[in-house]
């Protein structure tokens, strides 16, 4: 998940203007505003809280940059034990996705700052090496955001920032692959329409009986066509969650349902790992919290920027990114 909500809890009082009395739990979770959105607070009800310095973003990057590294050498030399004696044979794989993970949360950082709501940094997730050793990356919004408006484009720029990286990352790696025998159907996996049409124009020739190694940029690029698909499905606070909600509350929930009912099934027959994530995403809850003016909608050209996304959705979407068995 790429943006969390985490506002502290608002002084605004209980009752709304038209006199609705709001639950104690909604009151504390923060989710509520009242009175004029646009309106300055005093200082004193503030609701940011205090910043905590860098320390714990830098030492989750810097883990989950060792851990990429390990997992682009174990792609390159398919075992663990030569993973930790060649670091530098994995570092193109990790560099890469570094640089489409990165651009992806810088994504939705700048855009933060642009419109002056409060997030933290991006924090790295480092996983098992094996098989891409990092499970993302996600910022935290400390605040409501205000309107759709600043939600979509929040939303928005962290797939497109990561898209826009991924693709030459995908050429690049495309176009200083090297062949090698095809040995069976263990390890092979499924590849995203993007990776499909960029092979056609940039990869190498394939001599009868070879095949592309799913390792360094072009592992990097797979990853991060993953990372994104997953990302724009419109459920919840997923980025795609972000860009439904604010082009329509509606299609926002009955986006979700659907969504996850596909997740659930892509779970039982195509891909186990999809159930794991559905489960997930069921915890965290498909609905999305309210803005603090929903009022106003989006304009004409976002909904042509949702439409492209949606499209970037399905040409970098995987349904069975990996193997259950060896890999």
């Amino acid at each position: 998940m790429h943006l969390l909500y985490s506002p502290a809890p608002l002084p605004y009082p209980a009752e709304n203007p038209k006199g609705a009395t709001v639950p104690v739990a909604e009151r504390s979770a923060g989710w509520v505003y009242y009175g004029d959105p646009h309106a300055e607070r005093p200082a004193s009800e503030s609701t940011r809280r205090p910043r905590r310095g860098p320390a714990l973003n830098v030492v989750m990057f810097l883990a989950t940059c060792y851990t990429m590294t390990l997992a682009g050498a174990w792609a390159a030399g398919s075992d663990l034990s030569f993973a930790t004696r060649n670091l530098a044979s994995g570092l193109s794989y990790s560099i890469c996705l570094v640089a489409i993970l990165g651009a992806h949360e810088m994504g939705h950082y700048l855009a933060c700052r642009y419109y002056g709501v409060d997030a933290s940094l991006p924090y790295f997730i480092p996983s098992y090496p094996i098989p891409m050793g990092t499970f993302g990356a996600f910022i935290r919004i400390r605040e409501p955001i205000p309107d759709r408006k600043v939600l979509f484009d929040i939303g928005v720029a962290g797939p497109l920032a990561g898209f826009v990286v991924a693709v030459p990352v995908l050429i690049y790696g495309l176009m200083t692959a090297q062949p090698v025998p095809f040995t069976g159907p263990i390890g092979s996996v499924d590849e995203p329409l993007l990776l499909t049409w960029l092979t056609a124009l940039f990869g190498p020739e394939l001599p009868e009986g070879s095949t592309l190694v799913l390792a360094g940029p072009i592992m990097a690029g797979y990853v991060g066509c993953m990372a994104t698909a997953f990302n724009l499905f419109p459920i919840g606070q997923l980025d795609g969650g972000h860009i439904c909600f604010a082009v329509s509350g509606r299609l926002h929930r009955a986006a979700s349902l659907v969504s996850l009912f596909c997740f659930i099934a892509l779970g039982l027959f195509v891909f186990p790992g999809w159930l794991f994530l559905a489960t997930l995403l069921i915890m965290i809850g498909p609905k999305h919290p309210p803005l603090r003016d929903e009022s106003r909608g989006v304009s004409r050209t976002r909904v042509l920027i949702a439409v492209a996304a949606l499209i970037i959705l399905v040409i970098c979407f995987i349904p069975r990114p990996f193997l259950t068995g060896e890999m």
